[in-house]
């Protein structure tokens, strides 16, 4: 992955949803419940393959404070106590790249595992 670095970030605490625009012109909306269940934290990751953790009852999560971390990454602080976790400006356009398939990923583990989300199961 190439260094991208976005040149507009937003967040609409209303609708839950962070706004990233890229120097290369690629634009994404990335939403909050999305963003924390895909955390880079050793949390959400574990600490090697097969580790992961997966991530249940976060429908209504919210970023309540950005931190820039130098000229590489953001810190988000999400309002269920996360703030673990870096991401970095090329893990934030994964995520935007990948967001179709991740998202996917995400719901089939979640069924596998038996839950459901809270409101319902999500439209792809």
């Amino acid at each position: 992955m190439t260094a991208v670095r976005p040149v507009e970030i937003k967040l609409h605490q209303k609708s839950r949803v962070l706004e990233l625009h890229f120097q290369d012109g690629f634009e994404c909306n990335l939403t909050c419940e999305y963003l924390r269940v895909y955390s880079p934290s050793a949390e959400v990751k574990g600490h090697g393959p097969g580790q992961e953790v997966l991530q249940t009852g976060k429908e209504k999560v919210n970023i309540t404070e950005m931190t820039p971390q130098g000229n590489y990454a953001l810190k988000l602080h999400f309002d269920d106590g996360h703030d673990t976790g870096l991401y970095s400006w090329d893990y934030l356009y994964e995520l935007g790249r990948y967001y179709e398939d991740n998202w996917k990923k995400y719901l089939e583990r979640l069924a596998a595992a038996g839950h459901e989300r809270a409101d319902g199961p999500a439209k792809d």
